[in-house]
Order: C-alpha cells, then structure tokens, then sequence
C-alpha cells in the first residue's frame, strides 16, 4: 500500500486548514514536534537501558500479593 503523493498531501492541507484554522497551524506544528522528539528519547533511551524493570525493585520483593 503506497502513502499520500503528490495532490493528495495538498487536499490534507487544505482539510487540516479547515479544521484548525491558520492561527492554530503553528501551534500544533510545535507540539507535534515536540512529541516527536520525546518519543525518539525514549525509544532511545528504551534500547540503551535494561530490558525489564527488576533493578528497581529490590530483591526479596517479587511485587506479588503478601500473604
């Protein structure tokens, strides 16, 4: 399946346009960014950290129901 090309990304523009208003654009631009960046540190810092979540806890706690 191929994605939007050519005069396709020109009729999202023109819907988003409609649906935000121009005013907003830069504003939403921005914090798409943002999120973006946010995402990549994670993911980054996902890869390069441990890969479960044990070394939080400590050892004799298996995080289970106490009897």
């Amino acid at each position: 399946m191929r994605g939007p090309q050519g005069w396709e990304w020109l009729v999202i523009l023109v819907i988003v346009l409609l649906l935000f208003g121009a005013r907003r654009l830069p504003d939403l631009a921005r914090s798409v960014g943002r999120s973006l960046r946010v995402f990549r540190s994670e993911v980054r810092d996902g890869r390069d950290g441990p890969d479960d979540d044990t070394s939080s806890r400590p050892s004799g706690d298996d995080g289970g129901p106490r009897a």
